[in-house]
């Protein structure tokens, strides 16, 4: 499903229990110094992620100062993010001129502990090559390395590395649980484009070989992933960003099933296996 931009007045752009996306909650933040936002989702574990601007963060009384460090878009600088627990209550305050905010969550049932996320904390992995136009960079903020800090949640931004190309190639999907060849795995995406005049096509191939649909996205477009293999593409002369958020049915570890047509390409892009173990 395709969510168009416009102005959520930060209100969910993706609420709990879905129909589309159930596992998933997504919500954009805009706001100016020395505003404040308040929120709190029973059921979900949440990670707030600063997309531009600083903010502090309270999570029942405790305190995370001066998050996120970004000027004018997602590419001026590293990410940073909060983790925070099943249905606390958290006010999110401005610290810059203004901020914009991506909240990102998971269904989940355990209350755990809070914590951040700095720069210096990123997992970092790039893959792909130029001849293949599959060439991009993954930063995991909630990633493989917080195993047992986090429940059903996986927080990434991906870049596209130079102008053009694909990304999520050789086609997959998770949308079953059937161990050990895939999980049920909701997912969402919110795409930038640089320049923000960019855009490109997000595809939705339901069965293998069977025609499936696809999706116009801009600066702003927020994809929900339910079910089905999901490539996309940014048009020659633009950089593409998407912020990325992964929750499981039953576990964390992400399992992605190849499409059995484009299986064999895994072995024609560079750090690409590398690249999987990361979701993992």
């Amino acid at each position: 499903m395709h969510i168009p931009p416009h102005d959520n007045r930060n209100m969910p752009i993706v609420d709990v229990d879905s129909e589309v996306v159930p596992l998933n909650y997504f919500n954009i933040v805009k706001l100016r110094r020395g505003e404040a936002f308040e929120y709190r989702v029973p059921g979900y574990e949440t990670c707030i992620v600063p997309a531009t601007g600083t903010v502090d963060v309270e999570i029942e009384g405790v305190r995370f100062a001066a998050l996120g460090n970004r000027g004018a878009d997602v590419w001026d600088g590293e990410p940073e993010g909060v983790y925070v627990p099943v249905g606390a209550r958290v006010t999110i305050l401005c610290m810059s001129d203004t901020t914009e905010t991506f909240i990102a969550g998971g269904r989940f049932e355990k209350v755990l502990d809070p914590f951040a996320v700095r720069g210096a904390d990123i997992d970092l992995v790039q893959y792909g090559s130029d001849e293949t136009k599959t060439h991009r960079k993954i930063k995991h903020i909630l990633g493989a390395r917080h195993h047992g800090m986090v429940g059903r949640l996986l927080v990434s931004e991906l870049f596209t590395v130079g102008q053009g190309g694909w990304s999520g190639f050789p086609s997959h999907k998770h949308d079953t649980d059937r161990m050990p060849l895939e999980t049920r795995h909701d997912e969402t995406y919110n795409f930038r484009f640089r320049p923000n005049y960019g855009s490109g096509l997000q595809m939705l191939q339901r069965q293998d070989n069977v025609p499936g649909d696809a999706y116009h996205i801009m600066d702003g477009s927020t994809i929900c992933l339910d079910k089905g293999y999901h490539p996309c593409a940014v048009l020659p002369g633009y950089e593409m960003y998407y912020f990325t958020i992964l929750s499981g049915l039953s576990q964390r570890p992400l399992v992605q099933y190849f499409q059995p047509t484009h299986a064999a390409q895994l072995e024609t892009i560079p750090g690409i296996k590398d690249m999987i173990a990361k979701f993992k």
